[in-house]
Parts: C-alpha cells; sequence; structure tokens
C-alpha cells in the first residue's frame, strides 16, 4: 500500500496554514495549546480496559494457539485489528488498519511460523511519505521462553505499550497532521525482534521516509525490584552512533563530533522537553545506550536499518514480574500480573508518546544537508535546505537555530529565523565551543527535532542524492 501524495484541499491548507506578519517568525509561541488537548485526552480508564482484555487471552506467546477466538496470540492479533477499525470509524483523519506477516524460522522459532503484525496508517495531508511509528509489543512468555501454553499475562510487558499505542490513535486520530502516523502491534519480539525486522522491511517497500520510531516497552510499572516507588520519572534509551555509519561518515564524525547527535539521541531530546513542557509531574531521564545493559527491544531493527527510533518504558524495572512463570517462591510472588500495573503511570507516559507523534507529524519537513562554517573564526555560520515541494512546506513558518556546550545534555540558546532563511552567523560564538543544530517550526509553532550538522546527524538523505 504506497503512500500517496494527495492534493491539499481548501479546508486543509486553512487549518495549516495562517497569514504571516514580515516578522511573525518572532512572535512563536513557546507552548502549543493544542498539545495540552491531546496529552489532556489519554484516558487511563480506557488503557486499563485494553490491558485487560489482553490480558484475558491468557497467553500471547508467539507459537501459541492462532485459531482460537478467546486463548493465544490469534485472538489477540484479532481483537486488536478489530478496534483499530472500530476506531478508525470514529476518526476526521483517514486510518488504514491491515496486516502484515511472514514466516520465519531460527532463534526461539524452531518450525516455520506466521509472524504478524498489525498497524494502522493514519495518513499525512501534506507529506504523507513522512512517518512517525510508536509500537508497542502484542506477545508475551513466561520463564521459559519456549513455553507456548502456560498461562503468560503480559500485563506489563507488554499489553501496557501495547494498550497506549491503541489509546494514542483514539486521541490523534482526531487531527489531520501533515505527516504520517503509523501505530504498530508488532508480534514476535520475545523470540527474537521478529515483528520488528518484518515492518522495517515493510516500510522500506512502502517508500515511506521514517523520521522516528517509538517503541514502548513495558510503560506501567513504578515498583521496582530494588524497593523504589516513583511515578514521576521515565526513561528514553537512545543509540549514538548509528550502526550503518560508513567508513567516510566515521572519519567526519571524528573530527566535527556528533557522537550524542545521533537523530536517534535528539528525538530523546524533544521528548525530555515536550515532557517538561506538557506532562504534569513527569520527568524525562534520558540514557545514552541502545538499551537496557546488554538486552534489546523493538526499535533496534529499525535503528538496524538507519531509521532512528528510541525506547520509551518505565524508569524502575520488577525483574520478579518479567519474564516469570506465575508463582509464589520463598514468599516473593513472581509473574507479570494486572496487579503490577499503574494504569495512571501508563497514562502518563502514553500522553507522552502523544505530544512527540503530534510535534514530529504536525512539523514541516525537517531541515537537510545542515552545515558548518567557522574554522579557526570568531563567528560560527550554520546552513541548511529544505526538501519539499509547495504542498509539503505548507505549514512552515520559521527555523530555529539551536546551540549547546558539548557537556551538555539538552539544548540551551536558540535563535529564531525566517522560513526563507537558509544561513545563519552566530557572532562570537566560536565554533570549538559547541554543538549546533537547526530544526523547522510550523505555524503553530509545533517544531521537528533538532537536526546535528553532517551524515551524523541527518534525518534525511542528501538532497543531492535524491
Amino acid at each position: 500500500m504506497k503512500l500517496k501524495k494527495y492534493m491539499i484541499s481548501a479546508l486543509a491548507a486553512s487549518m495549516l496554514a495562517s497569514p504571516l506578519m514580515a516578522n511573525d517568525h518572532e512572535s512563536i509561541p513557546n507552548e502549543v495549546e493544542r498539545m495540552h488537548g491531546f496529552a489532556a485526552g489519554v484516558s487511563a480508564d480506557r488503557i486499563e480496559k485494553d490491558i485487560r482484555k489482553l490480558v484475558s487471552f491468557g497467553t500471547r506467546h508467539t507459537l501459541s494457539d492462532t485459531k482460537s477466538e478467546t486463548r493465544g496470540i490469534g485472538a489477540a492479533r484479532r481483537w486488536i485489528e478489530a478496534e483499530f477499525k472500530r476506531i478508525a470509524e470514529t476518526c476526521t483523519a483517514q486510518l488504514d488498519v491491515y496486516t502484515i506477516s511472514d514466516v520465519v524460522s531460527g532463534n526461539r522459532i524452531p518450525e516455520p511460523t506466521e509472524v504478524v503484525n498489525v498497524i494502522a496508517v493514519q495518513r499525512g495531508i501534506l507529506d504523507p511519505d513522512r512517518v512517525v511509528l510508536m509500537s508497542g509489543d502484542i506477545d508475551s512468555r513466561v520463564s521459559d521462553n519456549m513455553n507456548a501454553t502456560s498461562d503468560s499475562p503480559g500485563a506489563n510487558d507488554n499489553a501496557s505499550g501495547m494498550a497506549g499505542t491503541i489509546e494514542a490513535a483514539r486521541v490523534l486520530c482526531k487531527t489531520k497532521f501533515p505527516g504520517t502516523i503509523v501505530y504498530a502491534g508488532l508480534s514476535g519480539e520475545e523470540q527474537g525482534l521478529y515483528g520488528g525486522n518484518i515492518l522495517t522491511a515493510h516500510a522500506n517497500e512502502q517508500g515511506w521516509r521514517v523520521m522516528g520510531v517509538l517503541n514502548n516497552d513495558m510503560i506501567g510499572n513504578i515498583e521496582g525490584v530494588n524497593g523504589v516507588i516513583n511515578n514521576t520519572t521515565a526513561r528514553v534509551f537512545s543509540e549514538g552512533t548509528r550502526v550503518t555509519e560508513t567508513e567516510r561518515e566515521a572519519r567526519i564524525r571524528r573530527f566535527s563530533g556528533g557522537e550524542v547527535d545521533s537523530p536517534s539521541r535528539n528525538i530523546a531530546r524533544l521528548v525530555d522537553r515536550l515532557a517538561d513542557q506538557y506532562i504534569p509531574n513527569l520527568d524525562v531521564m534520558m540514557i545514552y545506550r541502545l538499551d537496557r545493559f546488554g538486552r534489546g527491544g523493538h526499535h533496534r531493527p529499525f535503528n538496524e536499518a538507519g531509521m532512528p527510533g528510541v525506547r520509551i518504558m518505565e524508569t524502575n524495572e520488577n525483574y520478579n514480574r518479567q519474564h516469570q512463570d506465575i508463582r509464589t517462591e520463598g514468599g516473593i510472588e513472581y509473574g507479570d500480573v494486572i496487579e503490577g500495573v499503574n494504569f495512571d503511570y501508563a497514562r502518563k507516559l502514553t500522553a507522552l508518546n502523544v505530544v512527540t507523534l503530534a510535534s514530529m507529524a504536525g512539523a514541516p519537513p525537517f531541515p537537510a544537508d545542515v552545515a558548518l562554517q567557522g574554522a579557526v573564526r570568531p563567528s560560527t555560520t550554520i546552513k541548511w535546505d529544505l526538501r519539499g515541494d509547495e504542498r509539503e512546506t505548507a505549514n512552515l513558518r520559521a527555523f530555529k537555530v539551536y546551540w549547546r556546550l558539548t557537556t551538555d545534555s539538552q539544548w540551551r540558546w536558540s535563535k529564531t529565523v525566517s522560513k526563507d532563511t537558509r544561513e545563519l552567523t552566530l557572532d562570537n560564538v566560536v565554533i570549538d565551543n559547541y554543538f549546533f543544530g537547526v530544526a523547522s517550526v510550523a505555524n503553530d509553532g509545533l517544531e521537528s527535532p533538532v537536526v546535528f550538522p553532517g551524515p551524523m546527524g541527518a534525518f534525511e538523505k542528501p538532497l543531492a542524492s535524491e
């Protein structure tokens, strides 16, 4: 299903474009009011209902029953597909729901097995091939990763992330965005990230320009195995140097930096900033690592294909509730059961995803071909370009140039310039002492992630290569 270019209607144009004064870029609001509405629209009650429904299928192991209507992964994925289709009937935006699958065998799948993903595609109305994606995992497991018959509720791991993805579709499909949002239920995660590989291949086949993947894996637990109880923080894991980096790109990075400014890292910074702006009582901890130490998640297949992606999850994990047979042993209760999920916390992390999806899909095309000049000079010049025709860039209002100290975790200073600008010189800002980047800004103030100069930070392919 190739994403087609659609002609923008007069109504959509009036929604996304607004008359600008000569220096209107100087009055861009710090906050976008409708983002508060998106966050407030997320319901803990609906998330709880969906988690309980997913738990009711007994087990969602990848190798479990696919024929039953009440038990096993087949029943679970059919319910998810039906729920997405029910949501689609209520949407203002176009929401296409379908499944993609492949027959796989290998690690933890000894016999050829069909692995099925369920996806809902909310098509953008200006730049529909530009995609941001939110995912949750359908499957679950107990202690033995090959046990496909025992009860495996997977309430937090990962009915919470799947329910959050469904809820995000409910909230955001009421609004049309310039870019496309994909909501994905991925299978085969516990057996080896098979669902992510299948969707990555599908994205390439469809010609999607994937700007970011938000992988939600365990967003409902607040009681850590270390005794900490905390519902006010979340973690975002992001890779540094891309695994697809070429030898030439590595040489450029060595002399110009970028180890902590991959597209994935700058998505993490955007998530952190949006949490501060729109999600009350939630602080984001940015973890400079692909995933938990020595572990993996479903954003990894996208990263391995060169697509930016992060993992959003709880701060305090409880290993007694992960990948465990349901039992009481030594006075300790084991198992990923519904009692271990805090639904209001899952709501907060879902809302964090919602505002991030809205910002990235609502932004204009991201800056491309970002470059720096300023060696042995007292000032720094940053240049950039922008892909897209008049329709795709209809909601572009301005650009925002950012810079920070090389040891800062977050962007510190910024300067806004007009939408016609493609170059800015920062007087008396010495290139050697700072990192720089540029973001595109929409008519309503929504921003893209910051794009770091050079191949290290590029979200889009160089325009000259197209």
